[in-house]
C-alpha cells in the first residue's frame, strides 16, 4: 500500500521519498503500479536510518508489528512539526506511538484499495477503493491533507476516524481469522453452512464488545457488514491467510488480540474469538 500511495502522490506532484532498511546501498528505486493492463514505473529518491535529511511528513504502511521498529529506526529524523499518517491493520498502535514519542503528530487511516505485492517495489493495483484519513477530536482537515484529496481517489477527511477504524477491526475480527484457520476464501464462509454458523457466533461475540467499547450503530449493523464484505469479497484470500500461507508472522495480536483487550477491559468474556486467537497462534502464525 506504501508503494501504490507513493505513486499516486508522486504522479500529483509531491516530493515523495523512500524509507528504506539500513544499509540499502541505492540513492533511488524504481516504484512500479501495475494497473488495468498499464504500467507506472517511478524513479523514487530513498532515505535510510543513516541519513541525517528531516522527515516532515511519514505515511507508515508496514506491517503492524513492524510500526514500532520501524519509527524507532527513524526518530532522529522526526521532529515535534512530523506528520505521521498511520495506515495499518489493527489498533491500539497510535496510542503505543504516541507513549514511546508523545511530541508527533499522529494521524490514522483506512483503506479499501486493493493492491497486491508481485515484487519489492512492484504492485498490482487490484481495485478502487474509499481511503479515509483523520485525528479524532479534528474537525477540518490539515492543509497538507490537500495533497492526498487531489492525488488519490476517494480521498476524504473523517472527522470520526476511530468509528471507522472500529469498523474495520471489526469485521477482520470476523473474516480474517475464520478463513486463515480453514484455508478458505471470504467466499466460503457464507457457502459452508458450518463457517456461516460460526460468522453468526463470532458476529455476536465481537457485537458485545463493540457496543461496550461505545460503538452502538456498528454493533447493531455487524451481520449486515460482514456479509457484504464477504459477498464483495467473495474470492479474495484475507490478507492473514496469505500470510500463513507465504510463511509469515500473522497481525493476529493486533486485530483479535486487541478486541480481546478491550474485552476484559470491560469484563467480557469473549471464548470463541479466544479460542480462534489460539488456533492460529498455535499452528505457528
Amino acid at each position: 500500500m506504501g508503494c501504490l500511495y507513493a505513486e499516486q502522490l508522486h504522479s500529483s506532484g509531491c516530493d515523495i521519498t523512500l524509507v528504506m532498511r539500513a544499509g540499502t546501498l541505492q540513492t533511488t528505486l524504481p516504484v512500479i503500479v501495475e494497473r488495468n493492463g498499464t504500467r507506472s514505473e517511478k524513479q523514487l529518491r530513498i532515505v535510510t536510518p543513516e541519513n541525517h535529511e528531516p522527515i516532515s511528513r511519514l505515511l507508515i504502511a508496514t506491517k503492524a508489528y513492524d510500526v514500532r521498529e520501524a519509527v524507532a529506526s527513524i526518530a532522529h529524523l522526526l521532529s515535534d512539526d512530523s506528520v505521521i499518517v498511520l495506515l495499518v491493520n489493527g489498533m491500539g498502535l497510535a496510542e503505543q506511538l504516541a507513549t514511546d514519542w508523545p511530541h508527533l503528530n499522529i494521524f490514522c487511516g483506512t483503506t479499501t484499495e486493493g493492491a497486491y505485492r508481485l515484487a519489492p517495489q512492484h504492485i498490482q493495483h487490484t481495485g478502487r477503493g474509499e481511503t479515509r484519513i483523520g485525528k479524532q477530536g479534528l474537525t477540518q482537515p490539515p492543509a497538507w491533507f490537500a495533497h492526498w484529496a487531489q492525488a488519490i481517489d476517494a480521498c476524504l477527511w473523517d472527522s470520526d476516524i476511530d468509528t471507522a477504524l472500529w469498523a474495520k477491526l471489526a469485521i477482520n475480527c470476523i473474516i480474517n481469522p475464520l478463513t486463515t484457520a480453514h484455508r478458505c476464501t471470504n467466499g466460503a464462509l457464507s457457502q459452508r453452512q458450518e463457517l456461516a454458523a460460526q460468522v453468526t457466533t463470532l458476529c455476536n461475540e465481537v457485537s458485545q464488545i463493540t457496543r461496550a467499547a461505545g460503538f452502538a450503530d456498528i454493533a447493531t449493523a455487524l451481520p449486515q457488514l460482514v456479509t457484504g464484505v464477504i459477498a464483495a469479497t467473495a474470492n479474495n484470500r484475507s490478507s492473514m491467510l496469505q500470510d500463513v500461507e507465504n510463511g509469515r508472522r500473522t497481525e493476529i495480536d493486533y486485530i483479535t488480540g486487541f478486541m480481546l483487550h478491550v474485552a476484559n477491559q470491560h469484563g467480557i468474556d469473549a471464548p470463541h474469538n479466544r479460542a480462534l486467537m489460539q488456533r492460529i497462534k498455535d499452528s505457528g502464525s
